[in-house]
């Protein structure tokens, strides 16, 4: 890939956009000066479109960088995004570069305001999860002016460099081995659905690949909140009243099938036997279970690593931006656990 990224965006290309002056341009967007309504939201309009983001050094050329890293993430809840901020901070150690963590919590409008205020400071680079982004974020980080890596996913197109999983390829990997096994009567359960486009990847992967062998879910069962052990139990609960006969379970994540699993174990079932588990993240919790969950890899700390070692390397350029960056796809590792495999 060789296309060059765009160039960032100044006052004057806000200013030629909303048609009025700089100084006025200026003046809105530091929130100063007697400005009419109609004028302020015809630039404000101008620059969110544009993804234009103000440069908030003092005094410093337009071009100017900081030596951080803005890394945007969902959530700091979630088990899986510490070690991908761990994978990151290990790799930039020693590189001058300094990594910066904001969260949104899965809400498109929050990532915006993250994103502003990062790029407003003139990082050296971006890391941010996910490639489905609002179109005031798409413009802001295509317009940045510094490498950017899309993390966790590569199923869709980045604006830049990309390191991830293809979700899509995990759910049907993980129906392949279920169907392998016998189980007909499946059920799927999620939280932060449908904000968490990954999950939702899984699920359709996961639901292709049954349908092209035949086979639907017979239930499902999603949440809108996070992922907790309570709330694996009762969506657990809530399933298997409601649909009696189900033979298999898939969570969107291992917390809230850890929360099933203990429900199930409590309630005497037979597992695998007349009822098969499985989750996805792989986290360390599994070890600590009365019986391991299947589950699969989504190789986090490998992700961090990888995308940390994009922004450095683009970083040490005379020119960071004269290539896209790499389309980095890894392979997650299916583990049967003690909840899969029927003996």
């Amino acid at each position: 890939m060789t296309s060059k990224r765009p160039r960032p965006l100044t006052l004057r290309d806000v200013s030629e956009a909303s048609g009025v002056s700089e100084m006025t341009v200026s003046r809105v967007l530091r929130g100063k000066g007697d400005v009419s309504e109609t004028t302020r939201a015809k630039v404000q309009a101008a620059a969110k479109k544009m993804g234009y983001v103000p440069n908030r050094i003092a005094g410093a050329l337009a071009s100017s960088r900081v030596n951080l890293v803005g890394v945007i993430i969902p959530s700091l809840k979630n088990m899986v995004f510490p070690e991908v901020l761990s994978g990151i901070s290990d790799r930039l150690s020693g590189t001058g570069l300094q990594p910066v963590v904001g969260v949104t919590d899965y809400r498109p409008e929050q990532e915006e305001k993250v994103l502003f205020e990062m790029l407003s400071w003139r990082p050296s680079g971006v890391i941010i999860a996910g490639l489905e982004h609002s179109e005031a974020s798409r413009a802001m980080l295509a317009r940045a002016g510094v490498p950017v890596v899309e993390i966790m996913d590569t199923d869709g197109d980045p604006i830049d460099a990309a390191v991830g999983i293809s979700h899509r390829r995990a759910g049907r990997e993980m129906a392949e081995a279920i169907l392998k096994e016998g189980y007909r009567r499946i059920g799927f359960l999620g939280t932060k659905m449908p904000l968490d486009y990954r999950a939702r990847k899984r699920f359709e992967g996961f639901t292709a690949h049954l349908a092209k062998q035949g086979y639907e879910i017979v239930d499902q069962e999603f949440y809108s909140g996070g992922s907790a052990l309570k709330k694996g139990r009762e969506m657990t609960e809530a399933i298997l009243t409601r649909t009696p006969g189900i033979d298999f379970l898939y969570y969107s994540n291992d917390m809230i099938g850890a929360g099933g699993l203990l429900y199930l174990l409590e309630k005497g079932a037979d597992i695998p036997g007349d009822i098969g588990l499985a989750g996805f993240n792989g986290v360390e919790l599994l070890d600590g279970l009365p019986r391991r969950l299947a589950t699969m890899d989504a190789c986090r700390r490998e992700i961090g690593e990888k995308a940390a070692d994009i922004i450095a390397a683009r970083c040490a350029l005379p020119d960071p931006l004269e290539e896209t960056g790499p389309i980095v796809t890894l392979t997650p590792t299916l583990d049967t656990g003690e909840t899969l495999l029927r003996k």
